[in-house]
């Protein structure tokens, strides 16, 4: 299928691994010219090649920013100041429980995994109203529906920009421009890797022990590959994703239970 955004421009945010960069080559492939991000230069410069050598035809470009600082918005603007597209991501707090939970870690959260997205977001939605076509996904958590104790602050600062993108969605929807949300459960990315590590240590098992258990905690009984991931992202930018906004797609192996 042609997606239709062949020579539209994203900007995918936290992209030198993992989630961001699955999401960045599915554009790619698409025909798109892609901003990858992060704040290691060098490892941007690494990602990029290896992505132009799988695709040569495809236009790959960074800006080795923080998201985080004020500064570093600037940076991202300034480099790339309009975008069809937009993917919001960056990696979350660690896993903590209420003891850890004081004000510097809930501020600590909230600009992470919050206040850089909604800034970027606001600054960005004007001018794909007035070109009439934009296309905003948004890495959140499967945990945004189902919260787990020790992920609190994590859930907490997506589900404030799910909330915010939920309610900015219906009013920039007649422009062409949808926000949708992303929930991954166990992708097989660097993220996971670090989760059975911290499997391993707390449950005094080996490595492959510790994989093995976390994919029965899936439905599918295997984690999530990444190029799933990045295609799922790659159609709600898609033109004939115009009727689909203010949605949350969890990708999740079909673990979750609701209905809703």
């Amino acid at each position: 299928m042609d997606l239709g955004i062949r020579g539209r421009r994203a900007l995918v945010l936290g992209s030198s691994q993992g989630l961001g960069l699955a999401c960045a080559r599915a554009l790619s492939r698409e025909g798109v010219k892609v901003f990858l991000n992060g704040r290691d230069e060098a490892k941007l410069r690494k990602t990029v090649a290896e992505v132009m050598s799988e695709n040569p035809a495809s236009d790959v470009n960074f800006i080795a920013a923080d998201m985080t600082a004020e500064t570093g918005r600037d940076a991202i603007l300034k480099a790339c100041p309009d975008v069809d597209i937009l993917v919001t991501n960056n990696a979350g707090p660690p896993p903590g429980a209420l003891e850890n939970w004081d004000e510097a870690a809930l501020l600590g959260a909230m600009g992470a995994n919050f206040i850089p997205a909604a800034l970027l977001i606001r600054a960005y939605i004007p001018g794909m109203r007035a070109r009439g076509f934009g296309r905003i996904v948004n890495i959140t958590s499967a945990m945004v529906k189902t919260p787990h104790y020790m992920m609190g602050l994590s859930t907490s600062a997506r589900a404030a920009l799910t909330a915010l993108s939920k309610a900015i969605s219906g009013e920039v929807v007649a422009d062409n421009v949808t926000i949708n949300n992303l929930l991954p459960e166990r992708i097989d990315t660097p993220r996971q890797e670090f989760m059975i590590r911290r499997r391993m240590e707390k449950e005094g098992i080996d490595w492959d022990e510790a994989r093995r258990r976390t994919e029965l905690s899936i439905k599918a009984g295997r984690l999530g590959r990444p190029e799933e991931f990045g295609d799922a992202c790659a159609y709600l930018c898609s033109a004939q994703a115009s009727y689909i906004s203010g949605q949350n797609l969890q990708l999740d192996g079909g673990t979750y239970e609701g209905l809703v």
